[in-house]
């Protein structure tokens, strides 16, 4: 199966080590949404959005790109990392999958290291991570997606 991991990392490269543990564990290209902006998607058979939680959601520019560039009907997956809290997690790259018929095969996260704001003064939250059993389920995760 030839996977696209499209991914925004900022700030301590959270997203960056899940997606490249990922494209360890498989054959998947890891596509930076900032970097290369003329994709085409239609070439892989899944699509995967990954990003850091910003403001309770996935950076919206994960989102502008999956609104631009995801083909119609193609399988996708999400993956995020948070600092302290989930919140709505890939809820607006679901709706935009569903509004371009493509079925979600699931979606991972876990804590990253994080020093927006006031966790700043404290010397961040979620130290470590993602650590090395993190990044194994990651791996475990995209693995069965290969499987589906």
């Amino acid at each position: 199966m030839k996977t696209a991991i499209c991914y925004l990392s900022c700030h301590h490269g959270n997203t960056r080590k899940m997606v490249e543990a990922m494209a360890q564990a498989g054959d998947a290209d890891l596509i930076d949404v900032r970097t290369r902006q003329a994709v085409r998607l239609e070439e892989y058979d899944c699509i995967g959005f990954a990003s850091g939680i910003y403001g309770f959601e996935m950076h919206k520019s994960v989102a502008a790109f999956a609104r631009q560039y995801l083909p119609a009907g193609k399988p996708v997956f999400f993956v995020y990392t948070y600092g302290g809290a989930k919140g709505n997690g890939a809820k607006a790259l679901a709706q935009i999958a569903g509004e371009k018929g493509c079925p979600v095969l699931g979606e991972f996260s876990c804590k990253g290291y994080d020093t927006f704001g006031p966790f700043k003064l404290v010397g961040g939250i979620a130290k470590g991570r993602p650590n090395e059993r993190d990044l194994e389920k990651a791996r475990a995760f995209y693995q069965s997606l290969e499987t589906m």
